[in-house]
C-alpha cells in the first residue's frame, strides 16, 4: 500500500525577499523548515515501491502455495522460505521509512519558536493557520506510529503464517485461523493508511495556505493547477 509524501516537485516554491535586507520573518523560518521537512522525507518516499513489490511477491507465493494443497511438501518449504526472506525485506523498508519518518517529526517540532514569535508580533491569522498546520501535521505522524505498529504485527503474523506452512502436521483450522489474524491486522493497517493519506493531503494544502497568507510567493505546475 502506498502512502502519499508530502508535495516535493509539484508546487515551486521561493521566498521573496526584499534586495539588501538580511531579516527573516518568523514565516519566513517557518517556510525553510517546512521545506526541509520534505527534504526529510524523501527518504521515506524511496522505500514505497519496493513495499509495494515484495507485497505483490508475497501475494503470489501465497498463491502458488494454496494451489499445492499441502500436497508437495519440498515445494512448499521452498516457496515459505522466499517469503520469509521477502518479509525480513519488507522490516528493513518499514524501518527505514519510520526512522525518516520520525527524523521528519524532529525538524517539524522546531517550528514551534516561530509559531510563538507569530503570537509575539500579534499575526493572528498567520498564528490561526500555523496552529491548523501543527495539528494537522502531528496527527499525520501519529497515524503513521499506529500504521507502523500494525504493519510489525502484520509482519510477524505473516512470518508465523509460512512457519506454519513448513509444518506437515499443521491442520487446516490453524491455517485459516492464522489468516484470519492476519486480514484482520491488515484490515487496520489499511485503514491507517488511508487516514495519513489524508491528513498528508490535508497538510499540503495548508502549507500552501499558510505560504500565500505568509505573502510568501508561490509557482504552480501545470499538472497542480488542474487538479
Amino acid at each position: 500500500m502506498k502512502r502519499n509524501a508530502l508535495i516535493i516537485s509539484t508546487i515551486l516554491l521561493f521566498v521573496m525577499i526584499a534586495a539588501g535586507c538580511n531579516f527573516k520573518s518568523p514565516s519566513e523560518k517557518m517556510y525553510e523548515k517546512l521545506e526541509e521537512v520534505v527534504e526529510i522525507e524523501s527518504g521515506f518516499e524511496e522505500q514505497q515501491e519496493p513495499l509495494v513489490n515484495l507485497e505483490k511477491k508475497e501475494q503470489d507465493i501465497y498463491s502458488k502455495i494454496i494451489s499445492l494443497g499441502l500436497e508437495d511438501m519440498d515445494e512448499i518449504t521452498k516457496l515459505s522460505d522466499e517469503a520469509l526472506e521477502s518479509i525480513a525485506k519488507r522490516k528493513e523498508y518499514m524501518d527505514k521509512e519510520a526512522e525518516s519518518i520520525k527524523q521528519s517529526q524532529e525538524k517539524f517540532e522546531t517550528i514551534t519558536t516561530e509559531m510563538e514569535d507569530l503570537e509575539k508580533k500579534d499575526e493572528k491569522q498567520l498564528k490561526e493557520k500555523a496552529d491548523e498546520l501543527y495539528k494537522t501535521m502531528m496527527a499525520r505522524y501519529e497515524e503513521h506510529d499506529k500504521l507502523y505498529a500494525n504493519y510489525i504485527e502484520g509482519l510477524n503474523s505473516d512470518k508465523k503464517l509460512y512457519e506454519m506452512f513448513k509444518e506437515e502436521d499443521v491442520s487446516m483450522d490453524d491455517l485459516e485461523k492464522q489468516v484470519k489474524k492476519i486480514n484482520d491486522t491488515y484490515e487496520m493497517v489499511y485503514d491507517n493508511n488511508q487516514k495519513f493519506n489524508e491528513l498528508t493531503k490535508k497538510y499540503n494544502e495548508l502549507k500552501v495556505d499558510f505560504y500565500k497568507e505568509a505573502g510568501i510567493k508561490i509557482k504552480m505546475s501545470k499538472e497542480e493547477a488542474e487538479k
